[in-house]
């Protein structure tokens, strides 16, 4: 920590004499890893800045439309933005991924295929989603009608975390994802190191059981599972943030969703923790003040519990505002603040190692807007505090990799000093 603080030091004097302009790290092709409360990737702590653009495989099932996909890469890329999250699935429905149990459509596959070579060619790691909590991409919902379909006593969405055929159906998803080979680059995805983690699903709720004992299960066999096939990539599980019984205090409005952040995280085999910060939805009538003092709490507490008792990494993975009920401005003040507390605990080496904000589009996206898009060419206020946060991120992982070169170049000249002594000596 020490050696830490003399870099911000000479890092605060540099910026001070605007010897720094905007900085992008390198492409970067190994597999993200964890130590401690940080990732890691090739040997130096991982910070990042990111996006969610859940469309990306959806879209890239169209060929024609795949130009979409390139150029919203390229304008985050731009922006120093080297994670972006996004669905690896698609239940039933219009463009299924798998239209069946284990049925896949190849045309879809080979959308996902190139959204993750896209995706890797402007330097952007990727976490991918295996599930949705919500029927609109299929989720549990088709998951358990596909189940009942087959002739099993299903009583409610919520079966999707206990119903053995279910729980068979999901398994079969994971292993078919994870070993896809890539029409494209010919890696399989368990193998590719674009993909930074897997998300098990998409926001996990069990409104039937607040306990958050029936997640809890369903998250320790599905994650010990993904682990045996896949031992290169991070895994997370999806969740929102949401605390149980030790602490449901802190939930906005007496959130109670069948989940717990802190137990749930503490399965050995999630990497990482993740928090979504929504406080428009979770706090609708209330005051732009009272919203940011909320999220204020919200962020630090997830902070302080990822660092102190969980001593793991955390992500914010979904964070945003709608411009349907204010404005652009308030939009950004939201931003800066998720920003300026992820930046407050990287910059001293602390649990925060990014945030996703919701949603990335490309131009010509129109039926994809839900009020929290961001289009970069379009939001010029947006994008700048986008890409400041990029910058400020890749300026701390810098200084590490200076760091930890002075300390290679501290050891080899301990090493050329001892063998120049025992020459000496002879």
């Amino acid at each position: 920590m020490k050696q830490l603080g003399i870099a911000l030091f000479v890092l605060i004097l540099m910026q001070k004499h605007g010897i720094f302009r905007f900085l992008h790290v390198e492409a970067d092709d190994g597999f993200v890893k964890t130590r401690g409360v940080q990732l890691m990737l090739n040997g130096s702590p991982f910070y990042a800045n990111g996006f969610n653009a859940y469309w990306l495989m959806y879209t890239a099932t169209d060929p024609s439309e795949r130009y979409k996909v390139s150029s919203a890469f390229q304008e985050a890329s731009k922006r120093g933005l080297t994670i972006g999250r996004t669905w690896a699935f698609s239940d039933g429905g219009y463009r299924p991924l798998q239209s069946s149990p284990g049925s896949y459509n190849e045309q879809t596959f080979q959308g996902l295929d190139f959204a993750i070579s896209e995706a890797g060619k402007h330097g952007i790691k990727l976490v991918l989603s295996l599930v949705d909590n919500y029927e609109n991409y299929g989720g549990k919902k088709q998951y358990v009608e596909w189940a009942r379909s087959q002739g099993q006593s299903i009583t409610s969405e919520d079966d999707f975390f206990t119903n053995s055929l279910v729980k068979g159906f999901f398994k079969n998803h994971i292993k078919t994802v994870l070993t896809r080979r890539n029409s494209l680059s010919g890696i399989a995805y368990k193998d590719d190191p674009t993909i930074m983690a897997w998300e098990l699903m998409n926001e996990p709720r069990c409104n039937s059981d607040p306990s958050g004992k029936t997640i809890q299960a369903w998250i320790t066999e599905m994650a010990s599972y993904l682990k045996s096939i896949d031992g290169n990539h991070l895994l997370e599980a999806g969740l929102e943030g949401f605390y149980g019984e030790s602490k449901r205090s802190s939930n906005p409005n007496g959130y109670q969703e069948g989940s717990d952040f802190i137990t749930n995280n503490q399965i050995p085999d999630i990497d990482f923790a993740t928090v979504h910060s929504y406080p428009d939805q979770w706090i609708t009538g209330s005051s732009e003040e009272t919203q940011l003092s909320f999220l204020n709490s919200w962020l630090n507490d997830h902070i302080q519990d990822a660092q102190n008792v969980l001593r793991k990494p955390v992500l914010f993975a979904e964070f945003g505002k709608s411009t349907k009920s204010s404005g652009i401005d308030e939009r950004d003040r939201l931003f800066n603040t998720v920003y300026s507390k992820i930046y407050s605990s990287a910059s001293g080496g602390g649990a925060a190692v990014g945030g996703l904000f919701w949603q990335l589009l490309a131009e010509g996206m129109d039926n994809f807007r839900d009020g929290y898009e961001v289009i970069l060419s379009e939001n010029s206020s947006t994008a700048s505090l986008i890409t400041q946060e990029s910058q400020k991120l890749v300026r701390i992982r810098k200084m590490y990799v200076r760091l930890r070169n002075i300390e290679r170049w501290k050891r080899a000249r301990g090493i050329r000093r001892g063998d120049t002594d025992k020459n000496h000596g002879n």
